[in-house]
């Protein structure tokens, strides 16, 4: 069965707390929706904010292959004829070939909110939908609070759907508006709704009580074939519906036509783009396209996926863009060393005792804390040493840091001496703080050995205190990321000392870096520049 989408992430989804976007990042995502294969894209409200109103206005440039850009407005005001109200004017302006209108169907508003008797609010929704209608646009009507207002007043809510069929609506979508109806009573009222209408009856689920993807499955499994949402579950409060969860469930769980197996696999990559615009992370264990949806650390799954992927893989990752990942931590086994080496096919380099020596060495790192997911650098270091034992390329004999503070400025000056492997070398450098100053240090004494260290790059630096009870006396874990201009890699320290914690994965990426320069062996230089490499 073909199921419709209406994406709202554009105006739904920006009710959500610190979700903002330009005009620009708006375009950006309906682009991408439309390329998605979704079927409506609201663009938002064109007569409630100046940034909606210029979005429709560049919208009407754009070449969408198969979408169709959707205005959202109210019914009209009580007060004004429907020719004459400006919400609707500002509706048909926007120049979309399809608008979103709602209307009250719960009788509290209708008495509270509106102020007016229930005849007079079913006369609001079937002239508003009728005189949109006339002006040969696809009406779909959003029926607000209809849950609610089923369980107050049965006989109104559904007075309230035939008044806008009448007027030639082309979709009835029940919205549960406070989130807080259950599945159950989903399914069984959407069962009622279908038995009475034909015509396309769609669902638009907000995410209070957690369950608005459920209960958006539930009500097409009770004949809706429209549902609403959005992308990432964006949304006010607690959000709408995740269409990433609901498309994804329909298609491979139920069979439903949504948007087509190849358009599936590009889920992933929209989702990730549209949280980087809403300038949010994307949440690791969002179901399907989180980069943790398809993690395993355990060595006991890690062992059984190796046979089968599907003993811990509900569906192939692959047809939703994402992929396998296997994380390395206390809680590995050899098998998830094993993985990791057969991935890039260089498990042979290794013999069992290497393997196992290298899984303790990483748990007894792990339980210092030095948490290995995050930094694929030091992964990938502890394998190349394992791998050419006794290669260190220098050690630190000794290191002193000094810093003045004044009232207005600080300075560091560090000096650090290392034995190389022609002898011995020091330097003495001044720095913003202790990190630069050894960095310049450090620098300093490998630059004639090693020229090509000039290239590696701190990009980005993160401090997580491990202990918090201890105050200032905790231990840290310092997380660089750095790059040399054709990759990039993370390195960990850990210490109850920040300048050391921060040493430790300096002096890492150094290292790593200078194993790569002098690794011959072509199995390994290709894993490096795999991305499935980190851990």
């Amino acid at each position: 069965m073909k199921i419709s989408v209406l994406d709202t992430t554009l105006r739904d989804g920006t009710q959500g707390e610190s979700i903002s976007f330009t005009v620009e990042d708006k375009i950006a995502i309906a682009l991408k929706l439309d390329e998605l294969g979704i079927d409506y894209i609201e663009g938002g409200w064109p007569g409630s904010n100046p940034r909606d109103k210029e979005f429709f206005s560049r919208a009407k440039d754009l070449k969408l292959k198969h979408a169709r850009l959707t205005a959202f407005g109210s019914t009209r005001f009580a007060k004004n004829r429907v020719d004459q109200d400006p919400n609707v004017k500002a509706l048909l302006e926007a120049g979309t070939p399809t608008i979103s209108i709602f209307g009250k169907t719960w009788d509290l508003h209708t008495r509270r909110a509106l102020k007016i008797s229930e005849e007079e609010n079913l006369k609001l929704i079937f002239e508003t939908v009728r005189y949109l209608k006339d002006h040969g646009k696809e009406v779909i009507f959003d029926a607000e609070h209809f849950f609610d207002g089923y369980n107050s007043n049965p006989a109104f809510a559904l007075r309230a759907l035939e008044a806008a069929q009448k007027a030639g609506a082309d979709i009835l979508c029940l919205c549960d508006t406070n989130g807080g109806t259950l599945t159950g009573r989903v399914t069984e009222i959407v069962a009622e709704v279908r038995k009475r209408f034909d015509g396309i009856i769609g669902i638009h689920a907000h995410n209070d009580s957690d369950c608005a993807v459920a209960n958006t499955i539930a009500a097409v499994e009770q004949g809706a074939t429209h549902i609403q949402g959005c992308m990432n579950g964006y949304g006010e409060r607690c959000g709408n519906a995740n269409l990433c969860s609901a498309i994804a469930n329909l298609e491979l769980k139920l069979g439903h036509t949504v948007i087509g197996p190849e358009r599936l696999t590009n889920l992933a990559p929209v989702a990730r783009f549209i949280a980087e615009l809403a300038n949010l992370p994307l949440r690791g264990d969002q179901p399907y396209v989180g980069h943790s949806a398809f993690a395993h650390k355990g060595g006991v799954h890690v062992s059984a996926i190796l046979r089968d992927a599907a003993t811990y893989e509900h569906v192939d990752p692959a047809r939703v863009g994402n992929r396998q990942r296997v994380l390395l931590s206390d809680l590995s086994g050899r098998a998830n060393i094993l993985y990791k080496l057969k991935q890039h096919g260089i498990a042979d380099r290794l013999d069992e005792k290497a393997r196992g020596e290298l899984l303790e060495r990483i748990k007894h790192m792990e339980y210092e804390g030095y948490e290995l997911e995050a930094a694929g650098g030091t992964f990938e270091l502890l394998v190349r040493e394992a791998l050419r034992p006794g290669v260190r390329f220098f050690e630190l004999l000794s290191s002193e840091i000094v810093t003045k503070v004044d009232d207005n400025d600080s300075l560091t000056t560090a000096t650090v001496v290392l034995k190389a492997q022609d002898g011995i070398h020091s330097a003495t450098a001044k720095g913003n703080g202790p990190v630069h100053a050894l960095d310049l240090c450090l620098r300093k004494c490998l630059s004639t050995l090693y020229p090509s260290i000039a290239e590696v790059r701190l990009t980005d630096y993160k401090v997580r205190v491990l202990e918090p009870k201890k105050g200032t006396a905790a231990r840290v874990r310092v997380l660089i990321e750095w790059s040399d201009h054709q990759r990039s890699w993370s390195t960990v320290g850990v210490s109850d000392n920040v300048i050391e914690a921060s040493w430790r994965a300096m002096v890492d990426a150094i290292r790593l870096e200078l194993m790569r320069l002098t690794e011959t062996d072509e199995a390994l230089s290709k894993a490096v520049e795999d991305y499935c490499w980190g851990v």
